[in-house]
Parts: structure tokens; sequence; C-alpha cells
């Protein structure tokens, strides 16, 4: 009898260390799940066009600059160690990574959330507390062409100026339905799932395998005949029509090939388009010294 009690003790004591343990294992998982749940639930969307296409942007911009423009511009780009326009294009979204707390302040600012299929930009409604890619344009090319600013604050005014331009010419910035810019409209690319904004963002454009000094190349000796005038406001009002009524959002999830033969000569003459007023709002603002 007093064996039995011991096996039985025994195995009272096994059971326990195997349930305690998988509890623990269902604690752990839980605790796992809740985790990755929440870094999805807080990862930022995608922005506006790639690398490859901002730095497209500002070489279309930089070789339309008037020559009192561009000696100011380089003035202001040696001060972040930088030679061209492309070398910051990309500085307002690498903030994510080198400063949180500055990209937390202006991430609101590379689009602008139209609440209606009018394309009719409202600012209290659509860019509350001027967060917005319209206003952040607004305010940093003001910041840029103030000479009695400080440098440094011109120079980091110049490197949003240069992103945001391109940022309001891509149609998914200047949305009005609500998938957070085709963020949450999910696609197969390929035989692959991604969004629909990847896919503007940047899977189209590389496609072509162009490097951005290429793909400028192509750019500039297909078209020239570009308009260079506009507001901020009509730039975002454009990208949300073309972003309606272009065949953007596809009838299916499936990005086939006729979808980038047909949406892929768009984005490119968004990018000519951003270049040629991203030229135009800079040489007004860093040629008048």
């Amino acid at each position: 009898m007093a064996e039995a009690g011991i096996r039985r003790g025994k195995l009272m004591l096994s059971g326990g260390v195997a349930v305690g343990r998988s509890l623990h294992m269902q604690r752990l998982f839980s605790t796992f799940a809740l985790a990755l749940v929440a870094t999805l639930l807080c990862a930022p969307p995608a922005l506006a066009w790639g690398p490859r296409g901002h730095r497209i942007v500002a070489r279309l911009a930089e070789a339309q600059l008037t020559p009192q423009a561009w000696a100011e511009a380089q003035r202001l780009l040696a001060l972040r160690g930088a030679q061209h326009l492309s070398d910051v294009a990309n500085w307002a979204d690498d903030l994510r990574n080198t400063d949180p707390a500055l990209f937390q302040r202006t991430r609101r600012m590379h689009f602008v959330n139209f609440h209606s299929g009018d394309c009719i930009y409202d600012p209290p409604r659509d860019c509350r507390r001027g967060e917005c890619a319209v206003a952040a344009i607004e305010k940093y090319s003001a910041i840029l062409a103030n000479r009695a600013n400080p440098p440094a604050k011109r120079a980091e005014a110049l490197a949003f100026v240069v992103h945001f331009v391109g940022d309001i010419h891509q149609p998914l910035h200047a949305d009005y339905r609500h998938d957070a810019g085709g963020n949450d409209f999910q696609v197969r690319w390929h035989g692959r799932g991604t969004n629909l904004h990847k896919v503007w963002d940047s899977l189209m454009l590389d496609s072509t395998h162009l490097s951005a000094a290429q793909y400028t190349r192509k750019l500039q000796a297909e078209d020239s005949s570009i308009a260079t005038g506009g507001t901020p406001v009509e730039w975002a009002e454009e990208s949300c029509r073309i972003d309606r009524d272009d065949g953007v959002y596809p009838r299916t999830h499936f990005i086939d090939q006729a979808y980038v033969d047909r949406e892929l000569p768009i984005a490119e003459q968004r990018l000519r388009q951003a270049g040629a007023r991203l030229a135009a709002l800079l040489n007004r603002d860093l040629g008048n010294g």
C-alpha cells in the first residue's frame, strides 16, 4: 500500500509538472500573440514612392533648377553633408528609424485624407491642425524661402519640401477611401500577397529594373511638356481624382500585366509632374536672393 501511495504521489507530481509546463507554454504563446497583434496594429503604413521614386523626382527637379536656385540649394545641402537633392529625398521617410520622435511629429504630413469622392480639399475636414501634405509643403516652403531663418532650419525645410512634393503626387497619398491609402487593400502581385499601396509605392517602378538615374533619363527623353504651375491643393486634388477615376483600384485583387501596362504610365506622369513642380517651387523659393 505504501509503495502504491508513493507511485500515485509521483504520478500526481509529474502530472502537476506537466500541467504547469503546459500552462506556462500557453501563457508564453498568449503573450507572444498579443505582442504580435500590438506590433501589427502599431506598425506605420507604407510611405509614398519608394526610395527609387523619390530620387527620380529629386533628379528631375534638380535638372530644371536655375543657376541661382541651384547655388543656394547646394549651400543648404552642404549643411546636411549632401551634394544633390536626391541625397535628401528619402530623409523624411528615414526618420522612422533615425529619429522616431521627429517622425511621429511629421508622419501625417506625408499624405492628405480626403473625406469625400468629390476630391475637393477642405482644410478643417481634411487637414486638421495643419497635419497633411498640403499644409506641410506650404509650411516648409515658407521656411525655406525666408533667408532670415537659420541656415540649418532652411536646410531641413529643403529636405522636407523635396520629399513632400513627391508624396503629394502619389495618387494613394490623396485618398478618400477608408483603407489607409491602399495599405489595407490586399492584392496578389506575381503570386505573392501584398497591398495596393506598395504596388504604387515601389513594385511597379522596381519591375522596370531601372536605377533612379536610368529612369530619370528615360522620363526626360519621353516628355518635357509638363505643366509646372499649380498649388499643393491642386496637386492633391489631382491625385485624388486619379485615385478615383483612372483604375488605380483594380476590379479584382490580382495585379496582372494589363494593370501595369495601364497604370505605370500614370505613375511615371506623376513623377514627371512632381519633378517639374518641385523645380518651379525651388526656383521661386531659392532663386530670389
